[in-house]
């Protein structure tokens, strides 16, 4: 997806957002900076993800703080995995613990700090009581379980902290599925927004599942050019992609690469995209596999 007219403001939001996280009480010559390097931007030709990457590097520089959200990630890292065993015991007591560790995943995809979207942890934990009960508004699950049975490489492309946790629960059950399978978690190359890097992965135990690996960007979600040669050969050699979040859905939706979108409808630029309604739970094969 290149970049929509309606994702500007929200752009423009989080710099503000994050300049006043930092202390920063004179904004001037950082909206300057941030409204120059938007006049130069080829709309035609950008994805949203790497534009708010670019904005983000900007602020980390303006501002002096290489890592404005590593406090806000290892808060929600931490009260994610105090809550992990209750969730993962529901999980467990479901039907159909894989559609039940899928479904979980996706919500937690809920902890987001753009500000067109952020959510307090008591409404989150609103969200978990709410949300599971309902169906997926698009259900490839059963066709991902599937291909998993089958699969020698699996490439999962992680998103925000705390979600990060849940993750784990559905890459626990894709080990059942298939011990065979090998599994690489892909996280951010350096610190944007409160999306999770190798250090958040490390923290909430993922090493114990699955091989981490950095993708080598600072984006938002996965811009493929950018990305290291190592994750790259990973990226190309999986069987299967399962990519978190609106930024990844964003960057491949138009791969033709075997991924499987797993995400929250929050705005109506994605929803309309994929042809839903917003605050919906997605999982969805590519509609571009060659």
């Amino acid at each position: 997806m290149k970049i929509q007219e309606k994702c500007i403001p929200c752009t423009i939001n989080q710099a503000i957002k994050v300049a006043d996280m930092v202390g920063l009480k004179e904004k001037d010559e950082l909206l300057r900076s941030v409204f120059a390097y938007l006049s130069k931007v080829d709309f035609k030709s950008s994805s949203t993800p790497e534009l708010n990457g670019e904005i983000f590097s900007l602020l980390k520089k303006e501002t002096g703080n290489a890592d404005p959200y590593r406090e806000t990630r290892a808060h929600y890292n931490k009260i994610f995995l105090e809550r992990l065993p209750k969730w993962e015991q529901e999980i467990n007591g479901m039907d159909n613990p894989f559609l039940g560790s899928i479904k979980y995943a996706i919500i937690g995809n809920v902890i987001d700090f753009n500000p067109m979207y952020d959510l307090p942890f008591q409404d989150i934990e609103s969200c978990f009581a709410a949300w599971k009960e309902e169906p997926l508004e698009l259900d490839d699950s059963a066709l991902l379980q599937q291909e998993i049975r089958k699969a020698d490489t699996l490439l999962y492309l992680g998103d925000n902290c705390g979600e990060i946790c849940l993750d784990k629960i559905l890459i626990k059950k894709i080990k059942e599925t298939n011990p065979l399978c090998r599994i690489f978690f892909a996280t951010r190359g350096e610190a944007v927004v409160n999306d999770s890097i190798e250090e958040d992965a490390y923290a909430v135990g993922m090493d114990g599942y699955a091989d981490i690996i950095s993708n080598g960007d600072g984006s938002l979600g996965t811009v493929l050019y950018r990305t290291s040669a190592k994750f790259q050969e990973a990226y190309q050699n999986a069987d299967i992609v399962i990519a978190k979040g609106q930024a990844n859905y964003e960057c491949l939706s138009e791969e033709k690469k075997n991924i499987f979108f797993l995400l929250m409808t929050k705005c109506s630029v994605i929803a309309d995209d994929i042809g839903v309604a917003a605050k919906k739970m997605i999982c969805m094969k590519s509609r571009n596999r060659q």
